[in-house]
């Protein structure tokens, strides 16, 4: 009986040894730290047209648990890109959850589509109101995917019997705690500079008309940082920069210099209301003794998210009238699509601009509110796409061979509309840009590149060494090719500002490693299991000894 007893309480012993062991070799891809300090991005916060978006949380101390948690209430919830949804999102805010932090990974392309497209859809929605719940975005690395494995580890746990889940949250459970301590208090801020800028090809001609190209080069997305805006509208600056190279070309020769100025503009806030383009029109048209703007200007062409799809719209304020510059410029870019790439679908897509609302949806509409005729070329049909303003519109949304499809197209229309081609019987299929006025892929893709190097969020281009930079390299590209260069540089009123964004965008995280107190508790009642054992041995040795000598004496016989 003594040595059935024996046997048992060692096989308990074993059991519990080997969960220990076990649970040290599960622990053993990730460093025994106590504590792990990363920087994570907070969520956009900022106050436009008398509307309050974001979040206006930033401190956080709590425990890290998983979204599959039933409980979420004062917990900072951990998701993954996967994870994140509306549902997931909105549940969170209603159970006052500490936090929300999302783990961005490194590789977004080899997400599927699918996930993107949800993950996009409930970032838009997510940043259309305001939320007292702090939510931070982390790029992923090894110690936060372990933690977030561990995490679901423990709501995954919480399905088994009772017994499981306390014996589990007793030997092996690991608690995470995140903290962000930062006390002092978020602040807005007023002094942010929009900068635009401006150059010009001259026409021949004193009153030659004038044409306008123009791109918003400023990006959006949940979290500033974070936000490098590859499409939209990375496509459309590098296809503008690529359009000055090729039409600088041409109006470097007077044979060859067309009787039209071509005006090409480079704004800054168009993620907040165009409010760079807005300033400049408003320069130009208000406070300019002499402006291009001012006169004969045929029509102003905005490029907006033109990196991928086999789909062309151009979005009109009103339709074009016949015989009008603007519908001539139509008819001319649907000839070149119809003749050299004819898989490609054009749409004209009228929206009328509701003066009740006090946000415009394209760039055009700022000219057409000054009786100016304009339109956006955009490969998205929706003013309201989540492509417009999301932190996983990375390279990997961009197909570079549409890219420079989407430029020749412009580039050609362009052309055979300056140069009146259609009126001197030139054939549909004729190419203007070619040998060496070809236009060049690998250009484009170095400026995408170069774009997409750091995040453009017009709160930060003002600020930081590297944004500025963007910036400057802006304006040397176009001193390059245009002339009559200039930068505006636009302030606010700050009795009376357009938008007020606000700080501590990024902030230092503290992520401490825990074990349950109940661990401790477990871990002391086994030890002195064990040494009353060993004591008990050594006191009764001799009987113990005899006992087992006749119960092996016994099984022989």
């Amino acid at each position: 009986m003594l040595h059935r007893e024996l046997g048992v309480a060692g096989e308990v012993l074993l059991l519990l040894l080997l969960l220990i062991c076990v649970r040290r070799l599960q622990g053993s891809a990730l460093p025994a730290v106590s504590s792990y300090e990363f920087t994570a991005y907070r969520m956009q916060q900022f106050n436009l047209a008398q509307r309050t978006h974001g979040c206006r949380g930033a401190i956080v101390v709590a425990e890290a648990r998983s979204a599959e948690e039933p409980v979420l209430t004062r917990r900072c919830v951990v998701m993954k890109v996967l994870d994140f949804t509306t549902e997931r999102y909105l549940e969170a805010q209603r159970q006052n959850a500490a936090a929300v932090l999302i783990l961005l990974p490194k590789n977004i392309s080899a997400l599927p589509h699918d996930a993107v497209q949800s993950f996009m859809v409930s970032e838009s929605e997510a940043l259309l109101k305001e939320t007292l719940m702090p939510v931070y975005v982390v790029p992923e690395d090894e110690q936060l995917l372990y933690m977030y494995e561990e995490v679901k580890l423990a709501a995954a746990a919480r399905t088994s019997s009772v017994f499981v889940r306390v014996l589990r949250s007793m030997v092996t459970a690991t608690a995470f705690q995140i903290l962000v301590s930062n006390n002092v208090p978020i602040k807005g801020t007023t002094d942010h500079i929009i900068t635009t800028l401006e150059g010009v090809l001259p026409g021949t001609g004193e009153d030659a008309p004038t044409v306008v190209l123009t791109a918003h080069y400023d990006s959006y997305g949940l979290a500033p940082w974070l936000s490098y805006g590859a499409d939209s509208n990375g496509s459309g600056v590098a296809i503008l920069l690529e359009l000055a190279r090729l039409f600088q070309k041409l109006y470097s020769s007077p044979g060859t210099r067309p009787p039209y100025h071509l005006m090409f503009s480079l704004t800054g806030g168009g993620k907040y209301n165009f409010l760079g383009t807005k300033r400049w029109i408003e320069d130009n048209l208000d406070h300019a003794e002499s402006s291009l703007l001012h006169d004969n200007v045929a029509f102003v062409l905005c490029l907006d998210t033109l990196g991928n799809s086999d789909e062309l719209y151009m979005h009109v304020s009103r339709p074009p009238k016949t015989d009008t510059p603007m519908h001539s410029f139509i008819q001319q870019l649907e000839e070149v699509v119809s003749s050299r790439f004819p898989w490609v679908k054009v749409g004209l897509v009228h929206k009328k601009i509701n003066l009740v609302e006090s946000t415009v949806a394209w760039e055009h509409e700022r000219y057409s509110l000054r009786r100016i005729p304009s339109f956006t070329l955009s490969h998205l049909e929706d003013p309201k796409s989540e492509l417009r303003g999301s932190m996983l519109d990375t390279m990997s949304q961009v197909d570079s061979r549409k890219t420079k499809r989407n430029g020749i197209i412009i580039a050609e229309a362009l052309a055979r509309y300056l140069y009146s081609l259609s009126d001197k019987d030139s054939p549909k299929e004729m190419q203007v840009f070619k040998g060496q006025l070809e236009f060049h892929d690998s250009r484009v893709t170095s400026l995408m590149s170069f774009l997409t190097s750091v995040p453009r969020a017009a709160q930060l281009l003002d600020k930081e060494p590297g944004h500025i930079l963007l910036v400057n390299s802006l304006e040397h590209e176009f001193k390059h090719y245009l002339q009559q260069v200039r930068r505006h540089a636009y302030r606010q009123d700050r009795r009376d500002p357009d938008i007020t964004f606000f700080d501590q965008m990024n902030q230092p995280i503290v992520m401490y490693r825990v074990k349950p107190a109940a661990f401790d508790l477990f871990l002391g009642g086994c030890i002195a299991a064990y040494l009353g054992i060993v004591y008990y041995t050594i006191q009764n040795f001799s009987y113990l000894y005899t006992k087992l000598k006749a119960a092996v004496k016994s099984k022989r016989e």
